[in-house]
């Protein structure tokens, strides 16, 4: 089976999606479950993971109506206030939701030391109690703050988002590649193949700009803790769904079948619990 481990839903607002700059205009409209049958029908994809772009409650309350009312959306990373003492109240709340399969908090905007906090670290604590994967979204300059953060959470299962944003746009690849193999020698991550094309020139990248950094992951962590992302609908400013799905199919050829069907689906599907 053939999982798309990372992609938004959205009904827009430019007020709720003030991110969404001039540059990405075309993505400015809403994207909702009619709009993605069509392209995981298209990619060969079985089923996704929907993840949260927004940092309030009702998103998450949102996506798990969605999940409901459609049987392909097999997953929710939703947000709850991980630092607040809400927290457990709120898990409460979602615990028979078989849906919620993790957490995620926009640390990418998030000012130096965040994931040193102590309200923050004391949430993530509550979260392997209850099953629950963390998605990690950071850029590669956060790289070593977020290390240290997972090293105090050695029982919690990370997904890193994006392989950490490294700078394609400027080809640069240190000294990201050091920290993301750092990173990848703690067994409780794992990392999402997603989120490169936006990371670089939307109308100019390459493959062989991004080579390196696949290559980079593959190495580090391996077939069997890397998983298939479109990051659909942000992925459209440089990229199409099918497109991008093809890519990876692409990148992973060499692999035997077995560790190809990790990369597109079996990694997520042990991950997430699908």
């Amino acid at each position: 089976m053939v999982i798309d481990a990372h992609h938004h839903f959205w009904s827009y607002d430019p007020v709720e999606y003030d991110w969404i700059d001039e540059s990405m205009a075309r993505i400015r409209r809403s994207f909702l479950p009619e709009d993605l049958g069509a392209e995981i029908a298209s990619a060969g994809v079985d089923g996704v993971v929907s993840v949260q772009a927004r940092q309030v409650v009702g998103e998450t309350d949102w996506l798990l109506e969605l999940a409901r009312a459609n049987d392909f959306i097999q997953g929710i990373v939703g947000w709850l206030p991980i630092a607040s003492e809400s927290l457990d109240a709120e898990l409460d709340r979602l615990a028979a939701e078989d849906k919620l399969k993790g957490l995620r908090h926009v640390v990418q905007g998030e000012a130096p030391g965040f994931l040193d906090g102590a309200d923050f670290n004391h949430g993530i604590a509550r979260l392997s109690d209850r099953g629950l994967v963390y998605d990690l979204l950071v850029f590669e300059h956060q790289l070593e703050e977020a290390i240290r953060f997972v090293d105090r959470h050695p029982g919690q299962p990370f997904v890193l988002d994006h392989i950490a944003k490294p700078r394609i746009g400027e080809n640069e690849l240190e000294p990201w590649a050091s920290r993301i193999r750092a990173m990848a020698q703690r067994e409780n991550v794992t990392c999402k193949l997603s989120g490169m094309v936006t990371e670089a020139d939307y109308e100019h990248w390459t493959r062989g700009q991004l080579q390196p950094y696949l290559d980079t992951v593959l190495e580090a962590f391996g077939p069997g803790r890397l998983m298939f992302g479109s990051d659909w609908p942000v992925c459209l400013v440089a990229t199409g769904y099918r497109e991008w799905a093809e890519l990876v199919r692409g990148f992973i050829a060499p692999l035997s079948d077995a560790e190809k069907a990790a990369v597109l689906g079996g990694t997520a599907s042990r991950v997430y619990g699908l």
